[in-house]
């Protein structure tokens, strides 16, 4: 930016401040001590830590917190599962009906999310397994499958095959050469997917809203559910510590791995 003059330089600025203007309200308002969405230090009154206690003295907000959490987690882990084997296929093999299997598991991506909530309601209905965190998982793994399909198309689209050819010459066979050479080869862009895949997982609410039950639902749906019953800084405080959550796991990402190697495939 330094090098593209000052005029880039204000204009990359008032981008971050305008991306980041939002978030910093957002956590200034969950130290208000008033009853209203406010800010701090107004009207008289000062920050207060009120509204993250009644995070914590909220049970149903906790229990919300760990279904999405082990929700993301398991949909996650599951569309790896998924798009590593038909990327390589996808990626590296020309096949009748290749293209036709390409579109069919990126679909998702040009469906709404209400039409897939309402379709993924409908049927779990007529199957008669309503209420089931196992086929929330599989709507999820639907929905976020998609994003890991392409990182891993990405990845596999850009190895060298001469290093996998030259350890097959040596008498490598064909589970070696997956497991010491392509896998890590894909590794970063694989990563990248699951951290993507985790994230809409996590953050995923209009198809959610179909197909939670009491027992199943996710953070995401329980604060629409709040939002529209009251308007507190509860709220906020919410999103403050998702906030706190998110920068701290990339913070520790960062200083064990590096960001740039997990989601770009190199260490600057």
């Amino acid at each position: 930016m330094r090098r593209n003059g000052p005029i880039a330089l204000l204009f990359h600025t008032l981008v971050v401040i305008f991306v980041l203007a939002p978030l910093v309200l957002v956590c200034l308002v969950a130290f208000t001590a008033q009853d209203t969405l406010s800010l701090p230090f107004t009207a008289g009154y000062g920050a207060s830590l009120r509204w993250f206690k009644a995070v914590f003295d909220h049970p149903d907000f906790l229990q919300s917190f760990y279904n999405s959490l082990q929700l993301a987690l398991m949909s996650a882990t599951l569309s790896v599962c998924i798009a590593l084997p038909a990327g390589l296929a996808l990626g590296r093999y020309r096949f009748p009906g290749r293209d036709a299997l390409n579109g069919l598991f990126l679909s998702p991506l040009i469906i709404p999310s209400l039409v897939l909530g309402v379709a993924f309601m409908r049927m779990f209905s007529v199957m008669g397994i309503t209420g089931s965190f196992f086929w929330l998982v599989v709507a999820h793994t639907v929905v976020i499958t998609p994003y890991v399909l392409r990182m891993v198309l990405a990845a596999v689209m850009g190895i060298d095959r001469s290093s996998e050819q030259a350890a097959q010459s040596l008498g490598a066979g064909p589970w070696t050469v997956f497991r010491r050479i392509t896998l890590p080869a894909i590794l970063p862009g694989l990563s990248g997917g699951w951290m993507l895949a985790f994230i809409n997982s996590f953050d995923e609410l209009t198809m959610s809203i179909f197909v939670t039950t009491p027992a199943t639902v996710t953070l995401p749906v329980r604060m629409y559910m709040y939002a529209t019953e009251s308007i507190d800084p509860m709220m906020a405080s919410v999103s403050a510590l998702m906030i706190l959550i998110t920068g701290g796991a990339m913070l520790i990402l960062d200083r064990l791995y590096g960001l740039d190697k997990i989601l770009i495939g190199e260490r600057v």
